[in-house]
């Protein structure tokens, strides 16, 4: 059942091009995440993460295959969601290598944008962020401006952006490659935390060999297919 998922991809391929020149960049990739669980997705470059994600993430469309977010159905050999950008707003959060705020917005505006285009009233959404970046211990640079805060601080922001909407999935794509150890190490337990508070499910794509331990599983992708190996799960039970 879709339900006890918070993310399952079943034999995704996605093929660039036609004939000679196609290019299978996924070829058949199983995967599952379950709610209030963060599992690393490692891989050499050109290997499919990137293309994997933009998948997951409904920016590009797979060849085959089947995804589920949450309790939802949203591509089955075809996308069964009408509204694919109010899909990436309400479902899924976004943290990427940079934060990537408005450099004009101050951060508890960065935060609030995404409830209020989804319709949420000025002061729900403002009541979320400030809720949201007191739990990230950023509470007290709410009324910052983005160039005002430490790169950790930028990324606790971006880490409440993608929170904020209470989406079933979280995709990080490199979130502490900029980071130094105790950063990155930082990060990723809030992403933990973050992941059992809101029973939300998470995928970390890495090639930051100082996070590795902290997961307790791995997916590994290689040649468009992916397989799964336990990890030490190290330092956030």
């Amino acid at each position: 059942m879709a339900d006890s998922y918070g993310i399952r991809i079943e034999g995704v391929r996605k093929r660039y091009g036609e004939g000679d020149t196609a290019v299978d960049a996924l070829k058949h990739v199983d995967m599952q995440v379950a709610p209030g669980e963060v599992v690393g997705l490692i891989g050499p470059s050109g290997s499919g993460k990137s293309t994997l994600l933009k998948c997951l993430g409904a920016v590009i469309e797979p060849t085959a295959g089947r995804m589920i977010l949450g309790e939802q159905v949203i591509y089955d050999n075809g996308w069964k969601i009408p509204d694919l950008r109010a899909l990436r707003r309400d479902k899924i959060g976004f943290v990427f290598q940079a934060p990537y705020l408005i450099p004009f917005l101050d951060v508890t505006d960065n935060v609030a944008l995404l409830p209020m285009l989804a319709g949420h009233s000025n002061a729900e959404s403002r009541k979320r962020a400030l809720e949201l970046l007191q739990a990230l211990d950023v509470g007290h640079r709410a009324k910052a401006m983005p160039s005002q805060l430490s790169g950790g601080e930028q990324q606790r922001v971006s880490i409440a952006r993608a929170l904020v909407n209470r989406p079933p999935v979280i995709l990080a794509d490199e979130p502490t490659a900029p980071l130094d150890s105790a950063r990155a190490l930082a990060v990723i337990r809030i992403l933990n935390q973050m992941a059992s508070q809101y029973e939300t499910a998470i995928i970390v794509v890495t090639h930051d060999e100082k996070i590795l331990p902290t997961f307790k599983r791995i997916y590994h992708i290689h040649d468009g297919k992916t397989h799964e190996e336990a990890g030490e799960g190290r330092g956030f039970d």
